[in-house]
């Protein structure tokens, strides 16, 4: 399919999708719309008629999905479903519980476990959620750790571990929507923008902060951690009824083991996936082989952490149904239902590279957004704090980190590309930054639901207490970024290493001076 210029239509269907998330609160609703009316724009500029609209969005979504990386994308969100739904049935996480039990005696403890199990679920944001809020709820309940407190934990350590996890589902939907005429590949890019990814690395920091000190909590969290220590915790949330894995009859067989060498395995299996497919083992005609960077920057990581994948399902297997944790037939039930549960991010990140190729492909919207910043007179400097903030916006509004990535991740780099190539990176890092912002504290966001419904929270509690928090992050990013963009002359590690300590640097003052501000403390354990 030919593109075609079309002036300042291009950012139609962006605008379209981001006005119809504020208006409805629907995602998928939201980028549909957004997705017909480039369509729209595109058959009109091309006089394709009625039936060029809907051809042409029936043509630019099969061939996203028929792309080879895609398709393997959605194989690897569904074997991954199909693994936490296992582990879930196995026992596994009920038994890590218990055996933690034992172990932790005191609220910081409990908090720095929390943290550090996490901090270890690195593979997809759901798998955290889930995991963590059933395993830990029990222990921070017994040391007095507040549910909203618990489900901050959780939502803390969701997204913005997996959003800098190279070995994920959220490194693979990244890596799907760069694009490929750069010169760099998605994986190269996807890792290069770790250490700036400030607001994931910053986020991180505070909660291990929350952790260890005493009396840190400030605004409405400070109040709800006053009410946990005088009064019981009351289970007044119960997991939805209507989430597939909720539905899992939990064994009580499971070990500690049957949470662990399942995820052990999928890392491992995903790396050397990756490593074969990157050529690492493959030696050239010059008898050299590459190096690891070069092999995982060449690698196709959809296909990689498929395969990872089908692998650990395998490890399953043998781990839970020998042991009668379940039963054979059991065993691929589980798996359907594991798949299900993977549907809804399925259909996201499906309508997500449609209005991206929408915009990338028949729009141009990049190269025409470009221009207009070109022409403008707006510090090219600026770009990676602008980035930050359009992202925040566009991923609270519509509630997924995802379709955001999808929208801006093309427009960004064609900017960079054309005004400032220097910045390519660090802007990557702000949109990816601000999309977890802004998925972080929208109350339609999957992860945020799931993190209130894994702690038991009320939904709306979980989201006044978390919003504080993460806007104090956010805003300490949003300055971090303005440093980034005028240090970026200096070269990309001497950026990184002033943009990372000063940021650092401020977050720690500012948590140290708001608890004295924003709290009266409570009274110690």
């Amino acid at each position: 399919m030919e593109s075609v210029d079309v002036g300042m239509w291009s950012v139609l269907p962006p605008v379209i999708a981001i006005a119809l998330a504020l208006i409805t609160k629907e995602v998928i609703f939201s980028l549909i719309f957004g997705v017909i009316s480039g369509a729209v724009i595109y058959s009109a500029a091309l006089g394709l008629g009625v039936i060029g609209v809907f051809t042409t969005t029936i043509d630019l979504m099969i061939n996203k999905i028929a792309d080879s990386d895609n398709a393997a994308m959605i194989i690897f969100l569904a074997l991954l479903g199909a693994l936490v739904a296992l582990i879930t049935r196995a026992g596994g996480s009920r038994a890590y519980g218990v055996w933690a039990s034992r172990k932790i005696k005191t609220q910081r403890s409990a908090g720095l476990v929390t943290a550090l199990l996490g901090v270890l679920i690195f593979i997809d944001d759901y798998f955290n959620c889930l995991t963590v809020g059933t395993v830990m709820r029990p222990i921070t309940d017994r040391q007095k750790m507040s549910r909203e407190k618990l489900a901050y934990f959780i939502d803390a350590t969701a997204a913005p571990i997996c959003v800098i996890a190279p070995i994920s589902s959220w490194s693979a939907s990244v890596i799907s929507y760069y694009p490929t005429e750069t010169g760099v590949t998605g994986m190269e890019a996807f890792i290069s923008s770790i250490p700036m990814n400030l607001y994931a690395i910053l986020t991180i920091f505070m909660v291990v902060y929350l952790a260890l000190r005493k009396n840190s909590d400030f605004g409405p969290m400070a109040a709800a951690q006053r009410r946990a220590l005088e009064s019981e915790v009351a289970d007044d949330q119960p997991a939805s009824a209507d989430d597939e894995l909720s539905k899992l009859n939990v064994s009580e067989k499971g070990k500690v083991l049957d949470l662990l060498m399942p995820v052990i395995f999928l890392v491992i299996f995903s790396v050397l996936a990756m490593l074969w497919y990157g050529g690492y083992w493959h030696i050239g005609e010059d008898g050299a082989r590459k190096t690891l960077f070069q092999a995982f920057g060449d690698t196709s990581a959809g296909f990689a952490l498929a395969l990872g994948g089908f692998g650990a399902l395998f490890v399953a297997f043998f781990l839970f149904v020998p042991r009668k944790l379940f039963s054979f037939s059991e065993f691929f039930v589980c798996i359907i239902q594991g798949a299900k549960s993977m549907f809804v991010a399925i259909v996201i990140l499906t309508l997500a590279w449609t209005i991206s190729g929408v915009c990338r492909d028949l729009l141009e919207t990049g190269r025409y957004v470009a221009g207009v910043v070109q022409a403008s007179s707006l510090p090219i400097a600026l770009i990676p704090a602008i980035m930050f903030a359009t992202a925040a916006a566009l991923s609270f509004a519509t509630g997924t980190a995802w379709g955001t990535f999808g929208i801006l991740i093309p427009i960004t780099i064609s900017i960079c590309d054309i005004v400032a190539p220097y910045l390519s990176i660090t802007a990557l890092s702000s949109v990816l930054a601000g999309s977890v912002f802004g998925d972080h504290c929208s109350p339609i966001s999957d992860t945020t639901i799931l993190s209130s419904t894994g702690a038991h929270c009320n939904h709306i509690a979980h989201v006044s207490t978390q919003i504080p928090y993460a806007v104090t992050v956010a805003c300490v990013c949003f300055v971090g970024y303005i440093i980034a963009g005028f240090t970026a002359s200096l070269g990309f590690g001497v950026s990184v290493l002033i943009t990372l300590l000063s940021s650092l640097l401020i977050l720690s003052v500012v948590l140290f001076i708001l608890p004295r501000i924003l709290q009266t403390h409570p009274k110690p354990v």
